[in-house]
């Protein structure tokens, strides 16, 4: 029986796409309206020091950026295949994943330094 890796870029792609509707909206009501009028006080840079220095924290931070790459990746691919009818397949899916691949390695960098 062959072995394919469909199933967990899917898996990654709608993983991706919960953490993004369930965090973004939440993100932004806290820094557009939240914190801007007054409502919520925002957090101190201590505190939120503390809170991103802790090594679960940004294995999570690091876990949540993972797929919610390769959800915009997937997403951007096939908008570039669907929408504007690129038939450059395998450049187009290695320029996104790719992609993906060079922001995950930064971010790591940003999260160990």
């Amino acid at each position: 029986m062959k072995r394919r890796v469909e199933p967990l870029v899917w898996l990654t792609f709608s993983g991706g796409g919960v953490a993004a509707a369930i965090f973004m909206p939440v993100l932004a009501f806290l820094c557009a309206l939240a914190f801007p009028l007054g409502w919520l006080d925002p957090p101190s840079h201590d505190q939120l020091l503390s809170v991103v220095s802790h090594p679960v924290t940004r294995l999570a931070l690091l876990g949540l950026f993972a797929v919610m790459l390769v959800h915009a990746a997937h997403r951007f691919r096939f908008t570039l295949y669907d929408g504007l009818q690129v038939k450059a397949r395998l450049l187009v899916a290695t320029a996104c994943y790719g992609g993906v691949m060079v922001m995950l390695i930064f971010a790591v960098d940003v999260l160990t330094t």
